[in-house]
């Protein structure tokens, strides 16, 4: 399992409270998101109406719920679904860097939404860099023999003896 980075999480609320401009609860990291209605409010910030209804109070099937309309959420927004946490990763406290990694994730997938324009938090992610070769240069390394064709300052499996032999010292 990943190691916990406080200095992470502690960006990751920063994150959450800069993009929906409100201040969250004092408190421990994985308190204050564990009931799921900060992570919803954020969805909605970045995607108006991705999560229709945040229970903000009940037992705890209301507030897992929360969390399973954010995962839905941030699976319809782009984030691959192997990068989600589980419910239990959050709710049960299971794997909380696995929580901050799933928010680090929506976070960078926000710069390839053109009309989010908030704050970023994380790596700048890569743009394509698709280059066009001619067909000369595609050709130009034909005459050239490179070390896995036989030539190999005079190295060979000649005298091996074939697989599954043993070898004569």
């Amino acid at each position: 399992m990943v190691r916990r980075d406080p200095a992470q999480e502690k960006e990751v609320l920063e994150w959450i409270e800069a993009v929906t401009g409100q201040k969250l609860p004092p408190g421990r990291y994985e308190d204050v998101l564990r009931d799921g209605i900060a992570i919803c409010n954020l969805m909605n910030k970045l995607s108006p109406g991705s999560v229709s209804k945040i229970q903000t109070s009940g037992g705890s099937f209301k507030l897992r719920e929360n969390i399973e309309r954010f995962q839905k959420a941030a699976k319809a927004y782009g984030v691959p679904e192997e990068e989600i946490f589980q419910t239990a990763d959050l709710y049960d406290m299971r794997n909380i860097p696995q929580v901050t990694l799933s928010l680090y994730a929506l976070a960078r997938l926000t710069q390839k939404h053109p009309e989010y324009n908030g704050p970023s938090l994380g790596p700048k992610m890569a743009d394509a860099n698709k280059r066009e070769f001619s067909e000369s240069q595609l050709r130009a390394h034909e005459g050239q023999l490179n070390l896995q064709m036989g030539y190999n300052k005079g190295a060979s499996q000649a005298g091996h003896g074939g697989m599954g032999n043993t070898r004569h010292m």
